[in-house]
């Protein structure tokens, strides 16, 4: 892809990284009720304690801003470092975020179907599981929204089908419809990061066009958790929608992109012009090649 891409994809980056600072619209609220949900405090302290005040001085924390980087410790291993208020977290950049393996499995979400398949269909998630299913959605919000600061986009787009997959698998094995909902209402916020990501992962790629049949595809899920609510109130998927709609025709004005193949297809079955709706479908398929 042209350097021409590259930058205009790294200027939506720059406001996409505004709009994950605290007290944003962009997905803030599930990070409050998961770091609330998922929170422990461990009090033990390492035999021979060490400060990180040279860490903390040469890295300053600067408020609001997702202040991420990827760095190498002396194993060659890379891991993510984010710098907060108070100090520095470090995320394994594969699997489980905190490098635990629950069970022997990669992530807690393994190791719950492992279980599930071995116990039935009649399996329920316990309040032990309900507490640490929520950890795992805690810790990979805050590796996606590391990811998203870096622009590395799939790895991203990979962490939020993790938790969209995780979402699934307990909504099916919920203890009550009341823990069920305190999860699904954060599902749209998930799948605009998602949208966003893999968007500008086909600019880079692909380009534009394939840029914008991903935000119609993320649209689209947005929109059906909207209608699936049962809210009177203007629900918070009105304001995302509007998000990915003005990033869709930013691309097409500056790329110059009209139609994609996709909406000249439904527009053709609209308008039950059958023949070149075929034709479509043709060249659809002829690109996935």
């Amino acid at each position: 892809m042209g350097p021409a891409v590259l930058r205009w994809g790294a200027a939506v980056q720059c406001r996409m990284v505004g709009e994950l600072r605290c007290g944003g619209w962009c997905g803030v609220p599930e990070a409050r009720w998961w770091q609330q949900r998922g929170a422990t405090y461990n009090t033990h302290m390492a035999r021979a304690p060490q400060h990180l005040d040279d860490i903390l001085r040469s890295w300053p924390h600067v408020p609001g801003e997702v202040n991420a980087r990827l760095v190498k410790g002396s194993d060659g291993r890379e891991v993510i470092q984010l710098r907060i208020e108070m100090g520095v977290m470090q995320l394994e950049v594969d699997h489980r975020p905190d490098g635990a393996r629950p069970g022997g499995a990669e992530t807690y979400f393994d190791y719950l179907l492992a279980l599930a398949i071995h116990r039935g269909d009649d399996f329920v998630l316990n309040e032990e599981q309900c507490a640490e299913a929520d950890r795992e959605f805690v810790q990979f919000y805050q590796r996606r929204i590391c990811w998203l600061a870096l622009r590395k986009y799939r790895l991203a787009v990979r962490d939020a089908d993790h938790s969209l997959a995780l979402m699934d698998f307990v909504r099916h094995c919920s203890p009550s419809q009341e823990w069920t909902q305190s999860h699904e209402q954060y599902r749209p916020y998930i799948l605009f990061h998602r949208t966003q990501a893999a968007a500008l992962a086909e600019l880079e790629e692909r380009g534009p066009e394939a840029a914008i049949e991903q935000i119609n595809e993320g649209l689209e899920r947005i929109r059906q958790c909207w209608s699936n609510g049962e809210r009177e109130e203007e629900p918070p998927e009105v304001e995302l929608i509007e998000r990915l709609v003005e990033l869709r025709e930013q691309l097409r004005e500056h790329f110059r992109v009209g139609l994609t193949l996709r909406e000249r297809l439904a527009e053709a079955v609209a308008r039950e012009q059958y023949e070149l709706a075929a034709r479509l479908r043709d060249e659809i398929a002829r690109r996935r090649r």
